[in-house]
């Protein structure tokens, strides 16, 4: 026990010494089998590396030190980490353990006594400076002995710190050149590709917020702003790095649709026949005087008939990764205004609403077509114009129903009449109570 805490301070006391010289990189030191960073290096590394800061009681130190350590064989997984995040590391490695050291010194000075009988009675009657030479040399034994890639020797300071960015640039060379070989995938897409390098970094401009990223097939994937919940959960290993994928990259992971599928022209079934789609792209918009100026958008061109949208960024991610084909992604985005049945499939009443008091009527004040519901004691809607393409669908292609033209408008002003007539119910039963 007495060992090792001789064998803790020695570390410690290291550490001072080559932080001094080196104040602007992490110091790693080997220790058996293990790694392990002290103090503001820690503290560091526990924020890369999602890992735990221990804290030691060590002699000659006021207060416990902070303590980081992880197995060695796990050092080609956080080491990139380190560098990827900007920071200069340093790897201390012992040259020698202090007993083996002990037994050399021991082994010369028999065979000195053998040799030299002279000195050897010498060294039998020792007097008061040899035994002081003696108690400063055992001192010097039994301090561990380290040295760092960066710089150990003696010798003049210019040169040791000359040669300690060489070697500090060496290390982070080599490192880097570990990076780029080939990694074992943390998991593997519904189209075969591998994803490696997940993690999660913080940004350097505002320390508040982190990025989670990750590589495919070697290509890196552009850093995804990380809800706080998420960096958390991640932190404390309740998250992996496929549900992340899942979370900030889903269409990484869709199985992607045929290049036949994104050939043009393109044949999408509509209410009077085929129609025919002649181009479809995507777009920024550059007229300043617009109102989507600078938004990314959808472009169809079907005949003479020329279309656009803004695109969600769900479905620019689904067009480049090509989960979605552009006749999919045009019947999503201008379904409506083609007078799809598709596109009307996704209004539906709330349940329990009586379709029977939907009423599509022309207001004579204005001479528009608008949209009400009465829902008897619950209430009655207000009435909501309704556009021409609605207007279209629902009487000309009869590709809508009214109940679907109602649910668009009013599904919003339903459910608030709803609640009010719930509360209502609740408090009358309350009050008889």
């Amino acid at each position: 026990m007495v060992k090792k805490k001789e064998e803790d301070v020695g570390f410690v006391r290291q550490f001072n010494d080559l932080k001094k010289k080196h104040p602007d990189a992490m110091l790693l030191f080997r220790k058996g089998d293990f790694y392990e960073m002290y103090k503001e290096d820690a503290l560091k590394a526990s924020v890369i590396l999602a890992l735990k800061v221990s804290e030691k009681v060590i002699p000659l130190e006021k207060d416990p030190i902070k303590l980081l350590t992880f197995p060695r064989h796990e050092l080609d997984r956080h080491l990139p980490k380190l560098i990827r995040s900007g920071q200069r590391v340093a790897i201390c490695d012992a040259i020698d353990r202090p007993e083996l050291m002990k037994k050399a010194k021991a082994k010369e000075d028999v065979g000195e006594k053998v040799k030299d009988p002279e000195k050897a009675k010498e060294e039998i009657i020792p007097n008061k400076d040899s035994m002081a030479r003696k108690k400063k040399e055992q001192a010097e034994q039994e301090k561990p002995v380290k040295t760092v890639k960066t710089a150990v020797e003696e010798k003049p300071a210019q040169e040791k710190k000359a040669e300690a960015k060489a070697e500090v640039k060496n290390e982070q060379a080599s490192e880097t050149k570990k990076e780029h070989k080939p990694r074992e995938p943390q998991m593997i897409t519904a189209n075969g590709e591998k994803v490696t390098h997940g993690h999660a970094f913080q940004s350097t401009t505002n320390p508040a917020d982190w990025y989670f990223t990750a590589k495919m097939d070697g290509v890196q994937l552009k850093p995804q702003k990380m809800d706080a919940a998420d960096l958390a959960a991640y932190q404390k290993k309740e998250m992996s790095v496929q549900q992340l994928m899942e979370r900030y990259y889903p269409t990484k992971l869709q199985l992607k649709v045929s290049e036949e599928a994104f050939r043009m022209p393109k044949t999408i079934a509509g209410p009077e026949g085929d129609i025919k789609v002649e181009k479809f792209n995507v777009y920024k918009e550059k007229d300043e005087q617009r109102p989507d100026y600078g938004k990314y958008k959808f472009y169809a061109q079907m005949g003479d008939t020329k279309m656009s949208a803004v695109a969600s960024r769900e479905d620019l991610n689904a067009y480049f990764d090509r989960t979605m084909s552009p006749s999919q992604l045009i019947e999503k985005n201008f379904g409506e205004r083609l007078h799809l049945k598709s596109a009307y499939e996704k209004y539906q009443l709330p349940e329990g609403v009586d379709p029977k008091g939907v009423r599509v009527a022309k207001d004579h004040a204005d001479n528009k077509w608008k949209v009400s519901m009465d829902m008897g004691d619950k209430g009655k809607t207000n009435r909501h114009e309704i556009s021409f393409d609605d207007g279209y669908s629902l009487f000309k292609a009869k590709t809508a129903t009214r109940e679907q033209i109602a649910a668009k408008y009013l599904n919003t002003e339903i459910t608030g009449l709803l609640a009010a007539h719930s509360m209502k119910q609740e408090k009358t039963a309350a009050l008889k109570m």
